[in-house]
């Protein structure tokens, strides 16, 4: 009776140790993760909008039909990034993710006080080699390190009613994302 249970409580224990590792696994070895998704849709260093869920299909999985979506696949190895979105009048959020969908910073409409989101994007190499300028402060200009070269910024519009769509569609288009140019 007793050899029997050992062998239970060993089958449970390499099942667990065997379950543990295959979820870890997962994200490193997925082939259609969000940003080899978006690839063939979207530039490199420039804002897109993504086309709104439809009840048969979305190109991402548990997309909201009440947000707009627009999406940057950024790319800092040649320079910072400079991203500027303005904001709707309901609620817009900017989410960083690195190339494997880790998200790494996030900011909403509230949190920016501001009509407009703006900040740099780099590196923590790039960010030591900014020289010290004394009369900028953290408030004028807000700086996120990323930890990886490549990237996705994902921004949401919130469209409290379903004829507000296009009101949170425009406020999306006239968001920036681009490298910035060495001086």
């Amino acid at each position: 009776m007793i050899r029997l249970l050992l062998w239970i409580l060993g089958a449970i224990l390499l099942g667990g140790i065997v379950h543990l590792s295959t979820v870890l696994a997962m994200p490193q070895t997925a082939k259609q993760d969000a940003y080899s998704r978006l690839a063939p849709l979207t530039p490199v260093n420039a804002v897109a909008l993504l086309p709104p869920p439809t009840a048969k299909a979305s190109l991402m999985p548990f997309m909201d039909p009440a947000f707009a979506v627009a999406v940057c696949r950024y790319d800092i190895s040649s320079g910072p990034l400079k991203f500027k979105a303005p904001v709707s009048q309901a609620y817009t959020s900017v989410t960083f993710y690195t190339r494997k969908s880790v998200a790494y910073y996030a900011i909403n409409d509230r949190a920016a006080g501001r009509r407009s989101i703006e900040l740099d994007l780099m590196t923590a190499e790039q960010h030591a080699q900014l020289p010290a300028e004394e009369d900028v402060t953290a408030a004028d200009r807000l700086i996120i390190e990323s930890p990886t070269t490549t990237g996705l910024i994902l921004l949401r519009t919130l469209a409290p009613e379903p004829g507000l769509m296009p009101m949170a569609r425009r406020a999306l288009a006239g968001a920036q994302c681009h490298v910035e140019e060495p001086q």
